[in-house]
Formats: C-alpha cells, structure tokens, sequence
C-alpha cells in the first residue's frame, strides 16, 4: 500500500512540477518587467500606490511607507499603479505631472527589462549547449537538391529571400515560410558575396495540428563550434535579434491570413508549452530547447509591450512622443480613452485565446 501510494504521488509530482516552473518563470518575467517601471517611477519619486504580482483578490499583502505590495491569487499578470497614471493629479508626485522624459523612461523599462532577460536567458542556453550553431553549410546528405542548384559547402548564408540570416536557427524558420521550396540566397564564399538564385529544397506533404501542409526537407547539416566565452558573446545579440524578429512576422502572418486567431496562445498556453519543454528537458538531460523556449517568450513579450497599441506601455510611449515633439500633451482624458477601450479589445482578445488554450489542452 505504501509503495503503491509512494508511486502514485511521485506521479502526480511528475505532472506538478513542470506546470511550476512554468508559472515561475512566467511569474518571474511579470515581477521584473513590472519591476523595471517601479524602480525608475522610485528613482524619480513617483508615487506608487501599489506593486502587485498576480491579479484578483489578494492571497498576501503588506504595506511599506506610501506602497502597498501585494501578491494576487491569479497567476496572468501583475501592475505597478502610479499615482496619476490614468488621470489627471494635484499630486506634485503623481507621474501625470512628471517631465515627459522621466514618464518616458519609466515606461520603457519594464520592456526593456524583458529584452535583457531575454538576451540574459540566450546567453545562458548558448553557453549549456554542446556545441553553437552557426549559418554555415558543414556538409549536405545524400543526393542533396540544394547542393545540385547552387549551395555549396563552406558557405556562410547572409540572407534568405532578402531577409537576414541572423543566426542557425534563421535557417530553418525561414526555409518554413514558403511553399514551394525555392529562394533566393546571399552567401559569402571564400570571401565573396555571392547572390544564388533558386535555390531548389525537395517538399513533402505533411499534417500539422490537423492540416495539410507543404514542408521543407532540410538537406544540409550546419557547422558547429565550442561555447566559448567568445563564440557564446559573438553568437548572442545575432540570435537575440533572431527571436525578437518573430513578433513582427508573426504579426505579418497574423494580419495576412496565414495564421488564425486558434493559432495564438495566452498565459495558458504558453503555461502549457514551458511545462511541456520542461518535462521534456528532464526525461531527456538537454535543457536547451527550454532555454530556447524561454528565451523567445521573455523577448517578444518585451517587444509586444512596446508596441504603438492602445493599452500596452508602447502605447503610453506614444502619446508621450507625440507630446515631446509638439510640447503639448494629449488631454488626458482622451488618452485615457484610447487606453479604456484598447483594454477592452485587450481583454477581449485574451478571453478568446485563453479559451482556445484551455479547448486544446481538453483536445489533447
């Protein structure tokens, strides 16, 4: 009975911890980016009212001078509320009344707090890793059709259908974005830069998450180098760009149609896909695809946030500008607005995704 117990708790263990660290890390991202804007809102002496991780009813909370700090029992987000920061103020400290550089400031650095996890996060799958990738033919297999229409070995790939080849991975992610197998490639061979047009991979059909789809067979193997300090410093600004470049073609397919709404992912989805890699990573002793994962997370959701989008800190950021260069503010009450109703469509929009999140998790 013991023994039987014992297995069945290091069972529902080995499902709880993965759904942990997951909820951790994304708890951790929330904590730094609202992080970012607190400390430069204290730096500057702003009023803050409240710093809180979580949303909801509160499960711990405790007041320190003029802030109250409070951990939320929802685990989707968190906020730093500034006095003023929605309204106008007669608070000389409220961040309604601050210069527009400092307001500026304090908004930009809870995304740029993200991108330096992320570069942080780049660098350390780099350095764990056996060996770095990088854009360079090795070798090709067998009867390759990419060698027989222009590759050759030894070549370092530039650029793909005009797009930069930041890093390894830009490789395969672009070599996805096209039907019918041939580009347009920009090497550099034995010193020269050398354009090779239709370039031809062999396709093959197959089913992904119910569709059909045409993919790409990648006949050539990559060179690989030790992680040195110099190779993981020399390989992670490329590879950070490489990632942070996702957002705006996938906001490029998004808009075109190639993807849907269904194909998006919340908090819970995303939730779901770390614990997944994080149980992968332990069956399997290779930690960097979780590394990867993270990585690509903690950067878009620095860029996402710093998008022009009513609602999100790129927003703020560009009613401010707009103020910086006309020396006159929006009035606030039209800001808060656009602010209102970008929250609406906001909160909208996740209510869908994390729907269709929770309907594939049910799926299977």
């Amino acid at each position: 009975m013991n023994v039987i117990t014992l297995m069945s708790v290091s069972a529902i263990w080995g499902k709880i911890w993965p759904i942990l660290i997951a909820v951790v890390f994304f708890g951790f991202l929330i904590f730094f980016h609202e992080l970012g804007h607190f400390s430069f809102a204290k730096l500057f002496h702003v009023q803050v009212n409240e710093f809180a991780l979580g949303m909801g009813p509160s499960v711990f909370k405790f007041k320190k001078g003029e802030t109250l700090y409070a951990l939320r029992l929802l685990p989707i987000g968190g906020y730093c509320a500034m006095e003023g920061e929605d309204g106008e103020s007669e608070n000389t400290r409220a961040f309604s009344n601050q210069k527009a550089w400092k307001r500026f400031i304090i908004v930009v650095a809870g995304g740029t707090v993200n991108l330096i996890m992320g570069i942080i996060i780049v660098a350390i799958m780099l350095g764990s890793s056996e060996l770095v990738g990088l854009p360079q033919v090795n070798f090709f297999d067998e009867n390759a059709v990419s060698n027989q229409s222009g590759l050759q070995e030894g070549d370092i790939v530039k650029k793909i259908d005009n797009k930069h080849v930041f890093c390894d991975y830009d490789l395969g992610f672009l070599l996805t974005r096209k039907a019918d197998g041939v580009y347009d490639f920009v090497v550099e061979r034995d010193g020269e830069t050398i354009l090779l047009k239709d370039v031809t991979f062999k396709t093959e059909k197959k089913t992904i998450n119910g569709k059909e789809m045409s993919t790409v067979v990648y006949d050539f193997s990559i060179v690989g180098v030790p992680p040195t300090f110099r190779t993981v410093l020399k390989n992670t600004i490329p590879v950070t760009l490489s990632y942070g470049r996702l957002v705006y073609l996938s906001l490029f397919d998004l808009v075109t149609g190639r993807y849907g709404v269904s194909d998006l992912s919340g908090p819970i989805g995303t939730v779901s896909y770390i614990a997944d890699a994080a149980e992968t990573a332990a069956t399997e002793t290779n930690w960097e695809y979780l590394f990867m994962l993270m990585a690509v997370i903690a950067i878009n959701l620095g860029i996402m946030n710093l998008l022009p989008l009513p609602a999100l800190d790129g927003g703020r950021l560009l009613f401010i500008l707009i103020e910086m260069i006309f020396r006159k503010p929006i009035p606030r009450k039209y800001e808060g607005w656009v602010h209102a109703i970008g929250m609406v469509l906001l909160l909208s929009l996740m209510a869908v995704v994390s729907a269709s999140d929770i309907w594939k998790l049910i799926k299977g």
